[in-house]
């Protein structure tokens, strides 16, 4: 038998939710010997709501910024990659969020959890952790998907709406995958650069060039799964070797030093490397 089992089951949230959550992940994972994954930085909000076996999340630039031997937890928008290890059974659910959607979720300003990983005990109202235990209980999967479904809306339906020009200049460089300069967004909002980017730390966690390197990233490290690595002499036929500095292009780069420049910081690796290991998984 294989060291590590897993069981992912998609959901789809009801329609009014989906402008803000595409889908949920219900995962149950079995480890028989530790298991370390390393999980790139972004520009997304993760909330696991989990029972089971606990893991803990490190970022190696500060102890300070992990979490240690919990199922449920918040990781903030974050510029650097980290490593999660668990061993045992794990369950849960998984949501990826954009920054504006976790901010009314969560119901603080993301400049409280940027670059960290935060217990559910941690955030404001204690409702987050009573969901976990009502998703743990729950019979199978359609009910916590359920679940998820009324907490969600009730908890938008009580968020003040965010910044309608904070929004739009989020919307704007999602839009462009990162490729829209600052100082253009400024000018067209009537704001400074500088107030422009302190909106953007208080809210979004992070500063607006920040978040367009990381959308950049994020689409690069996508394409990844469209290409294969080649190693050694390549039979007549083959597919051909990945063309980086196409790939950095494409997405966004202004050449391919800049683009493993982000997977060195963001990845902890160069996109290279991903995707020999992915190949010899």
């Amino acid at each position: 038998m294989s060291p590590v089992d897993d069981d992912l089951v998609i959901g789809l949230p009801e329609m009014r939710l989906r402008p803000f959550v595409d889908r949920y992940i219900g995962y149950r994972e079995r480890a028989d010997v530790p298991l370390v994954r390393r999980e790139p930085a972004g520009v997304f909000v993760v909330l696991i709501l989990g029972w089971g076996a606990p893991l803990d999340v490190v970022d190696p630039r500060s102890a300070e910024r992990g979490i240690e031997r919990v199922d449920s937890f918040v990781a903030g928008t974050f510029d650097g990659w980290c490593t999660t290890r668990t061993v045992g059974v794990g369950e849960g659910v998984e949501l990826l969020l954009t920054p504006l959607t976790a901010r009314r979720v969560l119901g603080l300003p993301l400049a409280e959890v940027a670059n960290r990983a935060v217990g559910l005990g941690q955030l404001p109202g204690g409702w987050l952790d009573r969901l976990r235990h009502r998703l743990a209980d729950a019979a199978c999967w359609p009910q916590r998907f359920a679940l998820l479904d009324t907490a969600l809306a009730d908890r938008l339906a009580g968020a003040p709406a965010v910044d309608a020009r904070l929004d739009w200049a989020w919307r704007r460089l999602v839009a462009s995958g990162g490729r829209d300069g600052i100082g253009a967004l400024a000018t067209e909002l009537g704001w400074s650069r500088r107030h422009l980017a302190a909106r953007f730390r208080e809210e979004v966690g992070l500063a607006p060039k920040t978040a367009a390197r990381l959308l950049r990233f994020q689409q690069a490290h996508a394409a990844l799964r469209g290409v294969s690595a080649t190693t050694g002499p390549r039979p007549a036929g083959a597919e051909r070797a990945v063309d980086w500095a196409e790939v950095a292009i494409r997405c966004g780069y202004y050449d391919q030093s800049h683009l493993i420049r982000d997977f060195r910081q963001f990845a902890g690796t160069t996109p290279a490397a991903l995707l020999a290991a992915r190949s010899t998984a």
